[in-house]
């Protein structure tokens, strides 16, 4: 049986990062001053494959960053170097995976904002 994990960050002076697993409940989250949000949405997702690199199963990872979604899966274009970078280090672990999605859903769907209280 497969997972899904939802994932969400936020950034600013408050900012963190975590994600929520919506079939088991577990759920993981970091504080982390002064990113940015599409650095935390990175950093959440990072954070969730590394949990499950190891996982073998079906794993669908949802965010509501259309933007982390998009650069990740390779339909747009990253122009800032630390998102490149951030990108550069989730690819690779993405590499290990063999049966791995990244899906965007609207804010009011993802688990993780709300456990995540943005």
């Amino acid at each position: 049986m497969g997972i899904s994990v939802y994932v969400d960050g936020s950034g600013g002076t408050n900012s963190g990062y975590g994600y929520f697993v919506k079939e088991t409940g577990e759920s993981f989250y970091e504080k982390k001053p002064d990113l940015t949000n599409n650095q935390a949405e990175y950093m959440a997702i990072i954070s969730a494959l590394k949990k499950y690199v190891e996982f073998n199963e079906e794993i669908i990872i949802y965010s509501d960053s259309k933007n982390t979604v998009n650069q990740l899966n390779h339909e747009f274009a990253i122009n800032n170097e630390e998102l490149r970078n951030l990108a550069r280090e989730a690819w690779e672990i993405i590499g290990k995976f063999s049966n791995l999605s990244i899906v965007w859903v609207p804010r009011k769907e993802n688990l993780a904002g709300k456990m995540l209280g943005s």
